[in-house]
């Protein structure tokens, strides 16, 4: 069995609000055997498998980590969702500031995932997008642990371990992007051209991203303001 049942079946549980022992019963099996399933110690059969996915209402392609669908769908391009697609996921009420600073990163991330294109390197993409996850997934976990009662099986690295975890995962994309972009190979990673870097200063952005070249100037003044360094250069007192 792979690493992600123990994880998808105890948050399944969570989800239904069931201690193991209703949900044991549920399943037909003892609450020592689901406890072991639950914490990856046994492996169980097929059987079991089908059992869990009629009880849970989803797929065994779900529950075995094959598929994000709970119906089982093979997620593709065209299945994600634009980030600009109408739905109350998309509306803020009250503050304009979470659509502003929402459209400062989207409005950035057009340009970085551009600049990827032009590279096209599958390695140095991947490497920053690593980044980009780590950084958001940082984020996203701070606000879902706000509520010490929200399950935590949603997750497979414990709460305690995920900051210091993703803060290195996001350190050694970094790192190894950076690499790559330099011209240096990691591992099996094969370093981009330096002859094709594109030459970039503010003019040329503006001209090359007429529409998004004004956020990510937001975006990086604002971000050295949190550093404490102004637009010339010098640390605040």
């Amino acid at each position: 069995m792979n690493s992600h049942f123990p994880r998808i079946i105890t948050l399944l549980r969570k989800e239904r609000g069931l201690s193991q022992k209703k949900a044991a019963e549920a399943l037909q099996i003892s609450q020592a055997l689901l406890s072991h399933y639950e914490k990856g110690i046994r492996e169980c059969g097929l059987d079991f498998v089908v059992r869990a996915a009629d009880f849970y209402g989803v797929s065994c392609d779900y529950l075995l980590g094959r598929t994000p669908d709970r119906n089982g769908a093979i997620l593709s391009m065209e299945d994600i969702p634009d980030p600009d697609a109408a739905g109350k996921e998309n509306r803020f009420r009250g503050s304009l500031l979470p659509t502003l600073n929402k459209k400062l990163i989207a409005n950035s991330l057009n340009i970085v995932y551009d600049l990827l294109q032009a590279w096209n390197n599958k390695a140095v993409t991947n490497e920053v997008s690593g980044a980009l996850n780590a950084a958001v997934y940082k984020v996203f976990r701070t606000l879902y642990s706000a509520n010490a009662k929200n399950p935590q099986g949603l997750f497979a690295v414990p709460e305690r371990l995920s900051k210091g975890a993703a803060d290195a995962a996001q350190s050694l994309a970094e790192a190894n992007a950076a690499c790559l972009l330099a011209g240096e190979d990691v591992g099996e990673l094969e370093a981009v051209n330096r002859d094709n870097a594109p030459a970039l200063s503010p003019d040329q952005l503006a001209e090359r991203y007429p529409l998004f070249a004004n956020s990510l100037f937001n975006l990086i003044r604002n971000t050295e303001a949190r550093m404490g360094v102004t637009t010339q250069g010098k640390k605040e007192k």
